[in-house]
């Protein structure tokens, strides 16, 4: 878990094609998660906002 806490935002050499599609498939995959864990979060808060500010106005 360190290393992975340490390799976080570090620049990472590639040498050949393999390393380089594999580098960007993984930082592809961690945006992916950050989108699905995000995106829920996000539109739950708005549509509480929504619901909260309607509520309001009646």
């Amino acid at each position: 878990m360190p290393e992975l806490l340490n390799s976080i935002g570090h620049v990472k050499s590639v040498y050949t094609m393999v390393d380089f599609y594999q580098y960007i498939k993984t930082v592809e995959y961690l945006i992916c998660i950050a989108f699905f864990v995000g995106f829920p979060m996000f539109f739950r808060y708005v549509m509480n906002s929504k619901t909260t500010n309607q509520e309001a106005a009646h």
